[in-house]
């Protein structure tokens, strides 16, 4: 059996304070000026499994989640996520566990800044 690569335990501690890089616009946003940033903390070697924390500025996005599932915990911030058929909303904050699986769509409307670290899993093509 093979193990895995050993990674530093210190990687996510802190995710309050790690330091995203610059802000850029939300490609996906349907508010002007809505920027976000995001830094990969570890991914594996076959790139299907990234952790990592993300944060966007208030604004309405749409978020597309058909090539790999995502669970985020939220650090900070208030926001609403929607289903794309525009039923099952739910409203979300610090402490909150989200978990959108692989197919999942959507839009997500930030209330407040928002900080999460975000998993994201990417299921091999059947």
């Amino acid at each position: 059996m093979s193990q895995s690569p050993m990674i530093d335990l210190q990687t996510f501690a802190s995710l309050a304070d790690t330091e995203l890089g610059d802000f850029a616009p939300k490609l996906t946003s349907l508010t002007d000026g809505q920027q976000e940033a995001a830094k990969t903390l570890w991914q594996s070697p076959d790139g299907r499994l990234k952790i990592g924390v993300w944060e966007c500025t208030p604004g309405h996005f749409t978020a597309d989640r058909t090539a790999a599932g995502e669970y985020c915990h939220i650090l900070s911030g208030r926001a609403s996520v929607t289903n794309a058929d525009g039923f099952g909303t739910r409203e979300i904050g610090p402490g909150d566990l989200l978990v959108l699986p692989q197919g999942w769509t959507g839009e997500w409307v930030i209330h407040e800044q928002m900080r999460k670290l975000f998993v994201i899993d990417a299921a091999p093509a059947a």
